[in-house]
């Protein structure tokens, strides 16, 4: 493995990971983290890209243009959030069927832009080509005015957060796939997420050593923070803040896409997120801890448990 790469949780897709960086060796550097961070001079960037294809992440049917282009950058800008770096530009290559009107791509843009701007970011540029089914390859770039929080940086007595509530994407996609209606917060959680910019920088200034955001699913990601830290993370399942919409509370664990932030804090702290609360009407919830070990450890009803679930590539 490469010097600086950070270790990944287990599963067929990050086995492949291992493979590449293996294989890459001297002729890659880092990797295993949300982002790159390449120094220039003496300024850090954070770069990071990310893509969405038709028929794996969404279906068209399901989406306004504006919405597949907004749910493309933001999904892309959220890795920006969980290294508490500032976006400053997106590019995208968008791959598009020629039987799409010419407007199309003009309108996913209009979203993708619209999600940049709501974090005082730009769009750079990109590419557009020709495509069976659509695609957007998603690059964004982000300055680093502080410290670079990894997912390694955990350690035992650390206390375990969560931010937002849980859930709504994974019970949006169930009801796209029955064919139905998503309840209307839901269908807004899978369609707008929102990354969690400014709420990484505020959480990174007040103590938290390490951090991911959720793509794969609260466990699964959890996974790849107790990796990278060479630790055991205990999530206590009443604690997870649960999507008032979802039905099966198991959605909250598993579920994708959900672009919130699972991170470690050092010590405790009776205001966190009251404090939180208060910055950003939005939910804070502590749901575990650190410890000793490797993996994670889900408990229900004060027994441990196994919760299957979360997003394979492979």
């Amino acid at each position: 493995m490469n010097a600086g790469f950070s270790s990944l949780g287990p599963g067929a897709e990050f086995d492949r990971i291992r493979l590449v960086w293996n294989r890459l060796a001297q002729a890659a550097e880092g990797g295993g983290d949300d982002c790159a961070i390449v120094q220039f001079g003496s300024e850090k960037i954070a770069i990071s890209v990310d893509s969405m294809v038709e028929d794996t992440h969404f279906r068209v049917g399901w989406l306004e243009p504006g919405e597949i282009g907004w749910r493309a950058a933001a999904a892309a800008l959220s890795d920006l959030a969980a290294v508490a770096a500032s976006p400053r530009g997106v590019l995208v290559a968008l791959g598009l069927n020629p039987e799409y009107p010419e407007d199309f791509s003009a309108e996913i843009m209009s979203g993708a832009a619209a999600a940049a701007k709501a974090v005082h970011a730009k769009i750079w540029g990109g590419d557009l080509f020709r495509c069976d089914k659509m695609m957007l390859n998603v690059t964004v770039v982000g300055g680093i005015d502080g410290k670079v929080l990894r997912r390694d940086g955990a350690s035992p007595g650390d206390q375990l957060y969560v931010t937002g509530r849980l859930g709504g994407p994974a019970q949006a996609l169930n009801s796209f796939l029955a064919k139905g209606s998503p309840e209307a917060s839901a269908r807004e959680r899978f369609a707008r997420p929102v990354p969690r910019v400014a709420e990484a920088k505020w959480l990174r200034d007040r103590g938290a050593t390490a951090m991911i955001d959720i793509s794969d699913g609260l466990v699964a990601d959890a996974e790849h923070l107790a990796a990278a830290s060479g630790v055991k993370l205990v999530v206590n399942y009443e604690k997870v803040p649960v999507h008032p919409a979802v039905e099966n509370p198991d959605a909250a664990l598993v579920g994708g896409e959900e672009y919130e932030l699972l991170f470690a804090v050092a010590g405790e702290s009776a205001t966190l997120s009251a404090d939180f609360r208060d910055a950003f009407d939005l939910d804070l919830s502590c749901i575990g801890r650190v410890e000793q070990g490797n993996g994670v450890q889900v408990f229900k009803g004060g027994g441990a448990v196994q919760i299957q679930g979360g997003y394979l590539h492979f």
